[in-house]
């Protein structure tokens, strides 16, 4: 049975690539129509500092930001003030009780940890108001091999005992898949993309430093530290020769955006 650590993230690691991660969120800013007095939710709000430009942009009443890592909350809590609030707390239990009714549900690259998005976002919209909306940013780079060797070398021995057979698969849907679904909980208008970012990383070994702020991560938490050390090694191993060794690495991202309002 492998042991599940309570958190593992790392913010300053996640922080190495903050411009690169920060432009979808403003690119899923740029679709939701600010109003007055908004109350608002940032589901996975990380460290905070964005979720203070949502509070700001929309000038809301109120904006609550919650996450369920103590390490990045405590990034998060300098932000607070004037409106602005952080909690500890995960998605699922937000669904199940979210004290709503909120103007907007707002997530940036948090909702693909969470598995069942059709349920979860009936939920989600039962806590918006009439008029309210909802705007989501997934990762959708399953298929790139960053994210297949992962999932090989965690098949492999000694991973594949110590992790009991769990392999991470990303639960988000195709964007037609979220069109269908929007459309079916009754929101009268939708955006639907899915958008391909390129980044220009200084070699293709930081594509590794990418994964360690995030995917990886998954895996760190359910492994000693030493058999981690030997996955990432063994990540390293399986992942470089997939990758074009240029200087600069040219490193596409997809990922998907949707916003709709009721």
């Amino acid at each position: 049975m492998c042991a599940v650590a309570s958190d593992t993230w790392n913010p300053t690691q996640y922080e190495r690539f903050r411009d690169e991660r920060s432009q979808p969120f403003f690119d899923l800013l740029a679709l939701v129509r600010p109003r007055p007095g908004m109350r608002v939710v940032d589901l996975g709000c990380g460290t905070g500092e964005l979720t203070r430009h949502l509070h700001r942009h929309l000038s809301a009443r109120e904006t609550l930001g919650f996450d369920s890592s103590e390490a990045m909350l405590e990034k998060a809590r300098a932000w607070a003030g004037d409106g602005l609030r952080f909690e500890k707390r995960d998605i699922l239990a937000f669904a199940d009780d979210p004290g709503g009714p909120w103007d907007v549900v707002f997530s940036n690259a948090a909702l693909h940890w969470v598995s069942g998005h059709e349920p979860l976002l009936k939920k989600l919209t039962l806590a918006l108001d009439p008029g309210g909306q909802i705007a989501i940013q997934v990762p959708a780079s399953h298929d790139h091999p960053s994210q297949l060797a992962a999932a090989e070398v965690a098949q492999e021995h000694p991973f594949r005992e110590a992790l009991d057979g769990y392999v991470r698969y990303t639960p988000a849907l195709r964007p037609e898949e979220y069109a269908h679904l929007l459309d079916e909980l009754g929101y009268k208008e939708q955006h639907v993309r899915l958008q391909v970012y390129g980044h220009h990383l200084d070699s293709r070994d930081q594509v590794v430093e990418w994964m360690k702020g995030t995917l990886l991560t998954d895996y760190e938490k359910r492994l000693p530290p030493e058999l981690f050390a030997r996955f990432l090694a063994r990540y390293r191993e399986v992942l470089l020769p997939r990758l074009p060794d240029t200087r600069p690495h040219f490193f596409p991202y997809k990922r998907i955006h949707f916003w709709a309002e009721r």
